[in-house]
Protein backbone atom coordinates (compact mmCIF):
# COMPACT_ATOMS: atom_id res chain seq x y z
CA UNK A 1 0.00 0.00 0.00
CA UNK A 2 1.37 3.34 -0.76
CA UNK A 3 1.68 6.06 1.66
CA UNK A 4 -0.20 9.22 0.29
CA UNK A 5 0.06 12.67 1.66
CA UNK A 6 -1.71 14.92 3.96
CA UNK A 7 -3.07 17.94 2.63
CA UNK A 8 -3.49 19.49 5.68
CA UNK A 9 0.35 19.10 6.36
CA UNK A 10 2.72 22.27 6.41
CA UNK A 11 4.96 21.45 3.67
CA UNK A 12 2.83 19.72 0.86
CA UNK A 13 1.56 21.76 -1.31
CA UNK A 14 -1.53 21.80 -4.32
CA UNK A 15 -0.83 22.17 -8.18
CA UNK A 16 -4.41 21.77 -8.51
CA UNK A 17 -4.68 25.28 -10.36
CA UNK A 18 -2.14 24.56 -12.26
CA UNK A 19 -3.70 21.90 -13.99
CA UNK A 20 -1.15 19.74 -16.26
CA UNK A 21 -0.98 22.53 -19.13
CA UNK A 22 2.78 23.72 -19.92
CA UNK A 23 3.83 27.06 -18.94
CA UNK A 24 1.15 27.90 -16.05
CA UNK A 25 2.98 29.31 -13.69
CA UNK A 26 2.31 30.32 -9.66
CA UNK A 27 4.02 32.21 -7.44
CA UNK A 28 3.67 32.32 -3.64
CA UNK A 29 5.03 33.64 -0.61
CA UNK A 30 4.79 32.54 2.95
CA UNK A 31 6.05 31.15 6.22
CA UNK A 32 5.99 27.72 7.59
CA UNK A 33 7.31 25.94 10.77
CA UNK A 34 10.58 24.25 10.58
CA UNK A 35 10.58 20.56 10.41
CA UNK A 36 12.29 18.95 13.47
CA UNK A 37 15.84 17.09 13.76
CA UNK A 38 16.90 19.78 10.80
CA UNK A 39 20.74 20.48 11.73
CA UNK A 40 23.99 18.75 12.17
CA UNK A 41 25.92 18.38 15.79
CA UNK A 42 26.82 22.02 16.56
CA UNK A 43 24.20 23.98 14.70
CA UNK A 44 20.76 23.77 13.10
CA UNK A 45 17.44 25.35 12.32
CA UNK A 46 15.33 25.29 15.52
CA UNK A 47 12.28 23.20 15.63
CA UNK A 48 9.01 25.22 14.51
CA UNK A 49 11.53 28.36 13.57
CA UNK A 50 9.70 30.28 10.71
CA UNK A 51 10.76 29.23 7.58
CA UNK A 52 10.45 31.93 5.02
CA UNK A 53 9.55 30.62 1.52
CA UNK A 54 9.51 32.81 -1.79
CA UNK A 55 8.25 29.86 -4.49
CA UNK A 56 7.91 29.46 -7.94
CA UNK A 57 5.61 26.52 -9.55
CA UNK A 58 5.67 25.67 -13.24
CA UNK A 59 4.05 23.24 -15.37
CA UNK A 60 6.31 21.97 -17.47
CA UNK A 61 5.72 18.32 -19.88
CA UNK A 62 6.62 16.07 -17.72
CA UNK A 63 5.60 17.59 -14.45
CA UNK A 64 5.58 20.77 -12.14
CA UNK A 65 8.99 22.71 -11.66
CA UNK A 66 9.17 24.51 -8.08
CA UNK A 67 11.97 26.48 -7.51
CA UNK A 68 12.79 29.63 -5.03
CA UNK A 69 14.36 30.04 -1.56
CA UNK A 70 13.83 29.73 1.95
CA UNK A 71 15.16 31.77 4.47
CA UNK A 72 15.98 30.10 8.14
CA UNK A 73 17.20 31.51 11.42
CA UNK A 74 20.02 29.19 13.34
CA UNK A 75 20.76 28.10 16.63
CA UNK A 76 23.83 26.72 17.45
CA UNK A 77 26.91 26.15 19.70
CA UNK A 78 30.68 27.92 19.03
CA UNK A 79 32.82 24.47 18.06
CA UNK A 80 36.20 26.59 19.80
CA UNK A 81 34.19 27.71 22.81
CA UNK A 82 31.12 26.70 23.35
CA UNK A 83 28.87 30.43 23.11
CA UNK A 84 25.70 30.51 22.14
CA UNK A 85 25.83 31.11 17.99
CA UNK A 86 22.76 32.43 15.82
CA UNK A 87 22.79 33.30 12.40
CA UNK A 88 20.58 32.20 9.23
CA UNK A 89 20.85 30.94 6.13
CA UNK A 90 19.33 31.44 2.55
CA UNK A 91 18.82 28.35 0.08
CA UNK A 92 18.16 28.06 -3.00
CA UNK A 93 15.45 25.44 -3.71
CA UNK A 94 14.74 23.53 -7.34
CA UNK A 95 13.06 20.30 -7.54
CA UNK A 96 10.97 19.13 -10.69
CA UNK A 97 8.11 16.65 -9.51
CA UNK A 98 6.91 14.24 -12.41
CA UNK A 99 3.28 13.77 -13.11
CA UNK A 100 4.51 9.66 -13.29
CA UNK A 101 7.31 6.99 -12.88
CA UNK A 102 7.12 6.45 -16.59
CA UNK A 103 9.26 10.14 -17.24
CA UNK A 104 11.43 9.37 -14.11
CA UNK A 105 14.07 7.55 -12.56
CA UNK A 106 14.20 6.16 -9.30
CA UNK A 107 15.57 9.46 -7.40
CA UNK A 108 12.92 11.66 -9.06
CA UNK A 109 10.02 13.25 -7.34
CA UNK A 110 6.75 12.34 -8.01
CA UNK A 111 3.37 14.34 -7.64
CA UNK A 112 0.43 12.61 -5.29
CA UNK A 113 -2.13 13.27 -7.24
CA UNK A 114 -1.74 16.56 -7.46
CA UNK A 115 -0.01 17.33 -4.23
CA UNK A 116 3.70 17.09 -3.41
CA UNK A 117 6.03 17.59 -0.53
CA UNK A 118 8.71 20.24 -0.27
CA UNK A 119 10.04 19.41 3.12
CA UNK A 120 12.80 16.76 2.03
CA UNK A 121 13.80 19.02 -0.84
CA UNK A 122 14.26 22.16 1.86
CA UNK A 123 15.63 19.70 4.43
CA UNK A 124 18.41 18.50 2.17
CA UNK A 125 19.27 22.26 1.17
CA UNK A 126 19.31 23.79 4.29
CA UNK A 127 21.70 20.43 5.89
CA UNK A 128 24.28 20.90 2.92
CA UNK A 129 24.22 24.75 3.47
CA UNK A 130 25.08 24.70 7.43
CA UNK A 131 28.66 25.60 8.55
CA UNK A 132 29.91 22.80 9.51
CA UNK A 133 32.40 24.30 12.56
CA UNK A 134 30.33 27.33 13.35
CA UNK A 135 32.11 30.24 15.47
CA UNK A 136 30.80 32.81 17.16
CA UNK A 137 33.18 35.33 16.10
CA UNK A 138 35.33 34.78 12.82
CA UNK A 139 38.76 35.34 15.85
CA UNK A 140 37.38 33.40 18.38
CA UNK A 141 39.97 31.87 20.60
CA UNK A 142 38.56 29.17 22.14
CA UNK A 143 38.87 27.71 25.65
CA UNK A 144 42.19 27.91 27.74
CA UNK A 145 43.35 24.42 27.71
CA UNK A 146 44.29 24.03 31.07
CA UNK A 147 41.10 25.54 33.26
CA UNK A 148 38.75 25.64 30.71
CA UNK A 149 38.18 29.77 30.88
CA UNK A 150 37.21 31.44 27.39
CA UNK A 151 40.29 32.96 26.46
CA UNK A 152 38.60 35.80 25.10
CA UNK A 153 37.40 36.82 28.44
CA UNK A 154 40.66 35.84 29.95
CA UNK A 155 42.77 38.55 28.51
CA UNK A 156 45.97 38.55 27.05
CA UNK A 157 48.10 37.52 30.36
CA UNK A 158 46.45 34.32 30.93
CA UNK A 159 48.91 31.97 31.59
CA UNK A 160 49.85 28.65 33.75
CA UNK A 161 52.85 27.90 35.23
CA UNK A 162 54.16 25.11 32.60
CA UNK A 163 56.39 22.27 34.86
CA UNK A 164 58.83 20.41 32.94
CA UNK A 165 57.41 16.64 33.05
CA UNK A 166 61.12 15.52 33.74
CA UNK A 167 61.34 17.79 37.36
CA UNK A 168 57.26 16.99 38.04
CA UNK A 169 58.08 14.01 40.50
CA UNK A 170 60.29 16.69 42.61
CA UNK A 171 58.00 19.45 42.71
CA UNK A 172 56.59 17.39 46.14
CA UNK A 173 59.72 17.67 47.52
CA UNK A 174 60.21 21.37 47.71
CA UNK A 175 56.59 21.77 49.33
CA UNK A 176 56.89 18.90 51.74
CA UNK A 177 60.61 20.51 52.55
CA UNK A 178 59.21 23.93 52.87
CA UNK A 179 56.06 22.59 55.80
CA UNK A 180 58.83 21.59 57.82
CA UNK A 181 61.10 24.50 58.42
Amino acid sequence: MTQHLDPRAPWVFSTHDLGKRPGTMREIHLSLPAPADLGVDMIGVPKDAEVELDLRFEAVMEGVLVSGTARAPLAGECVRCLEPVSDEIEVELQELFFYSDEDSSEEDSLLDGELFDLEPTFRDAAVLALPLSPVCQDDCQGLCVECGIRLAEAGADHRHEKIDARWASLQGLVTENDQEK
